[in-house]
This record gives structure tokens, sequence and C-alpha cells, in this order.
């Protein structure tokens, strides 16, 4: 692949300038496994954003093609299971109610719909739904398996897309924000299509997930300049991590208010003699691998 490396100069979430940002360490454009240092490749170096805690790369590697990293076909980018369960959205509708009436239709925008499954629940429940993916083989599948209709699908990054201002009641980002290369850029944009008091769910990666932490000191106590933070250059190419403080920064700057939390413990990725004792920690510090927020348009 080929790529074109951007130095960045501000934090992407706050806008503080990068030339106070600290380096946690250099990735591989590869799995690094526990000993990097015995592996050759192209490095970045990783840095996190004193001010808010994101986590990125310093240079920011930018494929001239984006379906270098995308343009694949779905059974090679997701796990054969992945494709027979529908998301169970009971749980959001009970969030989300508190806002909007989830009875009365509602439209909602998935940014990064991949093959149409999240769409597909909302379509079954009753929602309004419309999908924005880059993938024109994810797009491809979301009209021939999951029964979308090809004309509530646009095949553009969402920074080329376009709607109606005040069109959408709901906007979700599931695991696509830390995908975007100007993530607050593509959220400000999404709110411009938010009705006054309308949401938008996100999903990210955690920048404090307690996995990363113990991988990236067993890093330091064995010489090696390495982290496992991001993978900018291979799958699933994560390009940001993300904390609490980030969005509230982020507030600030795009005009929403946070209205919901949740940190999600996900696999820990360690052997699982160590899950008893890991995920409880997780769980009481807020050290899982993933957030999730509910951001609230002001009315």
């Amino acid at each position: 692949m080929k790529y074109i490396f951007k130095e960045i100069k501000q934090c992407e979430m706050c806008n503080d300038k990068s030339n106070s940002h600290y380096k946690i360490g250099q990735r591989f454009n590869k799995s690094q496994g526990l000993f990097p240092r015995k592996k050759t490749g192209l490095t970045v170096t990783v840095n996190k954003c004193s001010n808010c805690g994101l986590i990125y790369s310093n240079p920011m590697p930018i494929p001239l093609d984006i379906l270098d990293h995308y343009g694949v076909l779905p059974k090679d980018y997701w796990k054969p299971e992945y494709f027979n369960i529908l998301p169970d959205i009971e749980y959001l509708k009970s969030e989300i109610a508190k806002y909007i009436d989830i009875h009365a239709s509602p439209k909602v925008l998935d940014i990064g719909s991949g093959i149409g499954k999240m769409m597909k629940a909302f379509i079954d429940n009753g929602f309004d739904a419309y999908g924005i993916e880059p993938s024109p083989s994810f797009i491809e599948m979301a009209v021939n398996k999951m029964k979308i209709p090809k004309e509530r699908l646009q095949c553009v990054q969402v920074e080329d897309a376009e709607f109606e201002e005040n069109f959408f009641d709901l906007i979700t980002f599931g695991a696509v924000f830390e995908h975007l290369y100007h993530p607050s850029i593509a959220l400000k944009r999404a709110l411009r299509w938010l009705r006054p008091g309308g949401l938008v769910k996100i999903q990210v990666p955690s920048a404090n997930w307690l996995t990363a932490k113990f991988l990236n000191i067993w890093y330091k106590i064995t010489f090696q300049d390495n982290c496992t933070n991001l993978s900018p250059m291979h799958t699933p190419y994560h390009l940001y991590e993300f904390s609490l403080k980030s969005f509230r920064k982020n507030a600030e700057l795009n005009g929403y208010e946070i209205v919901g939390v949740h940190y999600e413990i996900c696999d820990t990725f360690l052997p699982r003699i160590f899950d008893r004792i890991i995920k409880p920690i997780m769980k009481k510090t807020n050290t899982g691998m993933e957030i999730y927020l509910l951001l609230r348009k002001p009315l």
C-alpha cells in the first residue's frame, strides 16, 4: 500500500497544539506481538493529547486510495459469525426513548453502515433508516442479503454525503468514528443533519483500555520503543482512541451535550485465567475496551 504521511499539528478533538503532546511509542504496520524488536516494517509515532487524552499517530498515514483499506469483500473483513446475528437494539431504544418518540417512525442515519445489519435492525423496529457506506462491496451485500432499499444508501465517505439540515432524529457512528481522519469535522457535519434535540450515538475504542496499558508496560520493561495502541496501517485500521474528556472538550467546540456514557469491557485479549481478576477491575475503573456515548443537539 502507498501512503501520504501527514504531520498532525493540533488535536482533532480539542485543537490543542501537538507540540505539547507526549509520545507513547512506535506502532508497526502489522501485528507486533510481545517482541516487536525482532520484526521489521514501517512505523509511526503514537502520541497522546495532554489536554483531552486523544491517542493518535503523528505523522498520520493516509492511503492514496481509501479502498486500499476498505475495498475488500465483507467475508475478508469480518469473521463468519458476524453475518448471522442482527444487533439487539432494545437497550438503545430504551436509552433514546427519554429524548425522542421511538413510536413515531423516527428518522435514523447509520454512518458506516457496512452490510446493513444495524439498518435492518432499525427498519424491523419501525425506524425510517438511511445509511452511509464508502465500500461498494459492503453496500452490495446490504442490498442483496439484508434487503436494504438501495435508494436509502449513499456510497460515499461521510465528508461527501449530502442530507437536508435538521432531517434526522438519531445518527449513529457504530465502530466507525475511529476510522475517520477528521472525526470532529464529521461530527460537526452530522450535527447539521440532526434536528434540534436529536441524538448522536457513538461507539469508540477507549484510550484508557487496561489491556493496552499492561502491554505497553511490558514493552517498557523489556526496553522496546513500541506501543499497542492503534492500527493505522493494518486491520482494523484504527486511527484514534478516545477518552470521555476528548468528547467533553469537543462538545465545547461543536455545541452538543453528553447525555449518556457507558464503558464496555469486551474481550481482554489476555489468557482466560486472568479474566476473573481483570474484568472486575476494568468494570470498576472504567478501563474497558470501548466507550459508548450519547450526544444531544441543543433545542
